[in-house]
């Protein structure tokens, strides 16, 4: 085995694991396909995706006529459900399946359909009454 089949061979071991990552992540890994109930309520789900690659060669040795190489290459993926998009009647709202927010900043962003609802509301109370 020369040097520039030991390189293809660890070229076809990295190109091999990248190409079962692409398989196994695509966008509807992240955002899924949409599942409508019976009561006409669309559920979408959201997730979060997280992977990590590596690889490492080697080449045992300098001597001539021995055939030594060694190679690895592995990978990882990690698919974590986060929340639904919840669509009923043109509302949009988010229903969250992780942990509770911990931060504050997470909080605010998980109230904010619930205060955009709130304000809507609102509006369409008003219109309602300066049109009369």
């Amino acid at each position: 085995m020369d040097k520039n089949e030991k390189k293809n061979s660890l070229h076809e071991m990295m190109d091999a694991s990248m190409s079962k990552i692409r398989e196994m992540v695509d966008s509807n890994t992240i955002i899924g396909e949409p599942i409508v109930t019976a009561d006409g309520v669309t559920l979408i789900p959201v997730s979060r995706l997280s992977f990590g690659f590596g690889c490492g060669g080697g080449d045992y040795g300098k001597q001539t006529g021995k055939d030594h190489f060694g190679g690895a290459t592995t990978a990882g993926v990690r698919v974590e459900p986060v929340a639904f998009l919840v669509v009923k009647d043109g509302v949009t709202r988010v229903l969250p399946v992780a942990l509770p927010a911990m931060t504050t900043a997470d909080r605010v962003i998980e109230m904010v359909p619930q205060v955009m609802d709130r304000v809507e509301n609102y509006i369409d109370k008003k219109k309602a009454n300066t049109e009369f």
